[in-house]
C-alpha cells in the first residue's frame, strides 16, 4: 500500500512538472545549472545563470526551483530581460546564519530594471536572529540587508511567497510601476528592530492584498513618493500597524498621495493606522488617503496622526514640521484600543491636517471599563454618523 501511495505521488509531482513545461515556451531548472538543495553550498551562482539564460530567452521563461534548501548568497537579478520571466518555487531560499557573509550589502535578493516579472510560492528565510543579536549587543555590525527588493521595475506579480526572520525589512519596493503583491505571508519577532513587512516609497501602481503579517515593525510602511496604492485584506499583528511615513527627514522629498487601507484586522500591535513626520521644515505632503472597514484588537493607537515623531527623543529637531497632510478620511473602524487615546491627531502649527474626516467609529477600551478619548493638536476636519471617542476636531 505504502509503495504505491509513493508511486501515486512520483506521477502527480511528475504531471505538475510537465504541466508547467507546457505552460510555457522556456523552463530553466536551477538545479540543472549546479544548484544544490543541501542547504549548505551557495548556489547563487547557479540561481544567476538560470536567470541569464531565462532573461535572454526569446520567449516566456520560467525559472524552476523544486523542494529543498538552497544556500543563497546575496544575488542581483538584473533586466531589461527580453521576455516575461516566471520563478516557479517550490522549496526555501536560506541567508547565511553568519551575517558578515553578505557583507554591508543593502539587499540579499535585489531585482532590478525589470519588466514583466512573476514570483509564485516559495520560501525565504533570511536568519536574522544572529544580526538582530548583534545589533542588541552594542557591537560593530554590517549594514543590514532587506530580504527582497524590487528596484526600477515594472508590471511584478508577486503571489504566495513566505518570507521569515528578516534582516531589516522583508519586502522592498522603490522607483516601480504596477506591482502587485498578493497572499504573502511574513513573519518575525515583535522584538526584531526594523523587520518592517513591506516597505514601499517612490512607487506608484501598487497593490497590496489577502496577506498575513506578523513582524517587529511597521507591518506595511509607505515612504515618499508612494503614489496610487491599494491596500487590502491585511492581517497585521504583532507589529507597528501600516504607516504612511516617517516623512519630512529629508529636503525634496516627494508626495504621498491616493491611498487606500481597507479591510484589515490589527492584532495587538503598537498603532493601526498611522501618518507620522519629523519636526522639521522640509517640505512635504500627504493627500488624499482612505482608511476604512478596519477592525482594531487591543491596538496602543489605533488611529494616530504624530507629526512630532522622533522615535528616540534623542537630538529632536523641536520644529514645526513642513509637511501638509489633508483630506484623509477614516470610515467604518471598530473595536477596542489598549490605551484611553483612541484617537490623535498632533498636527504641525504651521501647516494644521486639513480635511480629516471621521465617519462611523466605534473605539472602546479592551477592558470596557474606561471611558477612551480623542486628542487634538493643530487639527481641522469633520465628521459624519456615530463617531466614539468624540471628536475633538475643529
Amino acid at each position: 500500500m505504502t509503495s504505491s501511495l509513493v508511486i501515486v505521488g512520483r506521477v502527480i509531482l511528475f504531471l505538475t512538472f510537465l504541466a508547467l513545461v507546457q505552460s510555457s515556451n522556456a523552463v530553466y531548472n536551477v538545479v540543472s545549472y549546479g544548484a544544490k538543495s543541501n542547504g549548505r553550498t551557495d548556489s547563487a551562482l547557479a540561481f544567476s545563470k538560470a536567470w541569464s539564460a531565462a532573461c535572454r530567452s526569446t520567449v516566456p521563461a520560467t525559472i524552476y526551483v523544486p523542494r529543498g534548501k538552497f544556500l543563497l548568497g546575496a544575488i542581483v537579478f538584473r533586466g531589461p530581460c527580453r521576455s516575461r520571466v516566471t520563478f516557479r518555487m517550490y522549496g526555501t531560499l536560506l541567508a547565511s546564519s553568519n551575517y558578515w557573509s553578505l557583507g554591508n550589502s543593502n539587499d540579499w535578493i535585489l531585482f532590478q530594471y525589470v519588466n514583466r516579472l512573476s514570483i509564485h510560492g516559495g520560501t525565504l528565510n533570511a536568519q536574522g536572529a544572529t544580526y538582530w543579536a548583534c545589533r542588541r549587543s552594542g557591537k560593530s555590525c554590517p549594514t543590514p540587508a532587506k530580504t527582497i527588493s524590487f528596484q526600477r521595475s515594472s508590471n511584478v506579480l508577486v503571489s504566495g511567497l513566505t518570507s521569515f526572520n528578516s534582516k531589516m525589512f522583508h519586502f522592498f519596493v522603490a522607483r516601480c510601476t504596477n506591482v502587485r503583491i498578493q497572499g504573502v505571508r511574513i513573519f518575525a519577532p515583535s522584538w526584531s528592530p526594523n523587520t518592517d513587512g513591506i516597505h514601499v516609497q517612490t512607487s506608484s501602481g501598487i497593490t497590496i492584498t489577502s496577506s498575513l503579517i506578523k513582524t517587529g515593525d511597521d507591518c506595511i510602511s509607505m515612504g515618499p513618493g508612494s503614489k496610487n496604492v491599494w491596500i487590502d485584506r491585511i492581517s497585521c499583528g504583532p507589529g507597528h500597524g501600516i504607516s504612511i511615513g516617517s516623512l519630512g527627514q529629508y529636503a525634496n522629498e516627494e508626495a504621498v498621495q491616493n491611498v487606500t487601507v481597507r479591510n484589515v484586522v490589527f492584532t495587538g500591535t503598537q498603532n493601526g493606522v498611522r501618518i507620522k513626520s519629523w519636526e522639521t521644515a522640509y517640505p512635504g505632503s500627504v493627500t488624499s488617503v482612505q482608511f476604512r472597514n478596519i477592525i482594531m484588537r487591543n491596538v496602543f493607537n489605533p488611529i494616530i496622526i504624530d507629526q512630532e515623531y522622533c522615535p528616540s527623543n534623542i537630538n529632536c529637531p523641536n520644529k514645526s514640521s513642513g509637511v501638509k497632510i489633508s483630506r484623509v478620511t477614516y470610515k467604518n473602524i471598530k473595536g477596542t484600543s489598549a490605551t484611553q487615546v483612541a484617537a490623535s491627531f498632533v498636527c504641525s502649527p504651521s501647516n494644521p491636517c486639513q480635511g480629516i474626516k471621521l465617519r462611523d467609529i466605534n473605539l472602546s477600551h479592551h477592558t470596557r471599563k474606561l471611558a477612551v478619548t480623542s486628542y487634538c493638536k493643530n487639527a481641522r476636519g469633520s465628521t459624519s454618523g456615530p463617531v466614539l471617542p468624540r471628536s475633538c476636531l475643529t
